[in-house]
């Protein structure tokens, strides 16, 4: 069972589990866990998914319950007018309190809409809120700096928050794509558990019907709280 955060005549918004792909995919044929078809199997109704996350990030997912419905919320995600999405990740080392990382990106290959390689505009806001070490050696230094990110996407490229924290040399742990495969490893080993440490904590936008404003959060999945085992590290600290 998905946990429903908001249910009307026209909107489902779930709180997607890390792990789960949006729909089915050839790119993923043994995966066997799909948001759309257990969310409509659990509604009783067909739905339209809105928007995406990667299979590995969870949180806050859109979906419509009618046609006309997801081509006027798909409008205004293309366009980002109206809409604010806010994520929460660990990453590697101690980023800035805060920051604008605007840096373009490039298509994904699977993504591509013609034969030249399309660059896009992309930006992407963000705060640290905490700093840790982690016990484990890393090259030459005997801890693993770490810290906890608000993030805020203010356009939406594929991956962009996880190849944008990458571009900033603070990869998202976990992230078996743009990371560090050795470090990813090492983390999982040590707190036990595997995964994208990306949620999507928060979406804002108006209805699209009703125009109302809506708010609606997906708390912090439960293992958020192994990085609370280890100490904080105070910010006067850091390098």
């Amino acid at each position: 069972m998905l946990d429903i955060l908001y249910l009307d005549d026209y909107l489902a918004i779930v709180n997607k589990p890390a792990g789960w792909l949006v729909h089915r995919t050839p790119l993923d044929k043994g995966e066997t866990r799909f948001v759309l078809q257990t969310l409509r199997d659990q509604i009783g109704q067909h739905v339209w998914p809105v928007h995406r996350l990667d299979k590995g990030t969870s949180g806050v997912l859109l979906f419509a319950l009618d046609a006309d419905t997801a081509r006027t919320l798909g409008q205004a995600f293309e366009s980002g007018e109206g809409l604010q999405k806010t994520y929460r990740a660990v990453v590697r080392g101690w980023p800035a309190d805060s920051g604008l990382i605007d840096h373009p990106l490039k298509r994904m290959p699977d993504d591509m809409r013609t034969e030249r390689q399309e660059v896009q505009p992309a930006q992407s806001r963000f705060a640290t809120l905490h700093h840790f070490e982690l016990p484990l050696p890393q090259q030459g230094f005997a801890s693993t700096r770490c810290a906890e990110v608000a993030l805020e996407p203010l356009t939406g490229r594929r991956h962009q928050l996880r190849r944008h924290m990458k571009h900033i040399a603070h990869p998202i742990m976990g992230d078996a794509t743009h990371g560090k495969g050795p470090l990813n490893r090492a983390v999982a080993d040590l707190i036990g558990l595997q995964r994208l440490w990306l949620h999507a904590t928060r979406l804002q936008l108006a209805h699209p019907v009703s125009a109302q404003p809506l708010a609606i959060e997906a708390p912090l999945p439960a293992e958020w709280g192994l990085w609370t085992t280890f100490p904080e590290c105070p910010t006067a600290v850091r390098a």
